[in-house]
């Protein structure tokens, strides 16, 4: 058992024996994987010198592709939000013939390669698809067009709301629900007021995740978003073609303006994570 002198008495032992070296080790590896990468990203745009940097950033099809990104990664996170919310719900609230095998369906776009959820999606929404062609004769076109970006990635962002509202939901003790109902509240006030307030930042989290996801999102995109320039052209397809142009400052420019946007939008979902947490306590 560790223990530590400090003055003439002994402080209790460590809960987790051999904290410092554990520590180091995931220093080494998060600086290693993450904050050596991103920081060769950086160095590489500050090379450029401001005024090139600003000029490739604010490129108007940089912005297009950055903006359109960022806009559909958002919409399908909300997406998501919602309906993963229903899915563990009802994954977790209700017994039903054939559950095991939807809750195992939630995980298919973890194991499923993306290209081939892209190819998935585009046979089913273009015109001649088995939902495409009841689609676009009601002037709703997916296929090739900003709407199956956000198909796309709706289809694989939804695990990241349900599996980290789930275990939240199934900790969630139903007698306070009961009592509510005791005390006269509806089914509806009851989920916003007792419900919700819970599962808020485990929501939050899944919300992240699937927009952190959506914004970096490749292979399922490219086969049903159609790639026209200031039209339906993500900022990753973008990179890509900057590197094949043999443009990398381009390329640096797209990754680092993407990556700052990405840092400033998470660190404003965990502020409202920790505040939200805090409410509940003080609550």
């Amino acid at each position: 058992m560790n223990t530590r002198a400090l003055g003439s008495g002994w402080v209790r032992p460590s809960v987790i024996p051999g904290f410092g070296m554990t520590l180091g080790f995931t220093l080494a590896y998060l600086g290693l994987v993450v904050l050596i990468p991103l920081s060769a990203v950086v160095f590489r745009a500050a090379g450029l010198g401001w005024q090139d940097f600003l000029a490739l950033a604010t490129d108007g099809r940089t912005l297009a592709a950055v903006r359109l990104s960022f806009t559909t990664a958002l919409m399908a996170a909300a997406l998501n939000a919602v309906f993963g919310l229903l899915v563990a719900w009802v994954l977790v609230r209700y017994s039903f013939p054939g559950k095991r095998v939807l809750d195992a369906m939630v995980d298919l776009p973890f194991a499923l390669p993306t290209a081939v959820a892209g190819i998935a999606l585009t046979s089913l929404y273009a015109g001649n698809g088995w939902i495409g062609q009841f689609l676009e004769p009601l002037g709703i076109k997916v296929a090739y067009a900003p709407l199956g970006i956000v198909v796309a990635l709706t289809f694989i962002g939804l695990p990241f709301v349900v599996r980290t509202v789930q275990p939240v939901l199934q900790d969630l003790d139903r007698e306070v629900e009961e009592a509510s109902a005791t005390l006269g509240a509806r089914r509806g006030r009851t989920f916003r007021t007792v419900i919700l307030p819970v599962l808020g930042p485990a929501l939050l989290t899944g919300f992240a995740l699937a927009f952190a996801r959506g914004v970096g999102e490749y292979g399922s995109v490219i086969f049903i978003a159609g790639n026209i320039p200031h039209v339906s052209e993500i900022a990753p397809l973008l990179i890509v073609i900057r590197l094949e142009e043999f443009n990398y400052a381009g390329a640096t420019a797209v990754a680092v303006l993407m990556l700052a946007i990405s840092f400033v939008i998470l660190l404003l979902i965990n502020l409202i994570q920790a505040w939200s947490r805090g409410r509940m306590e003080r609550g």
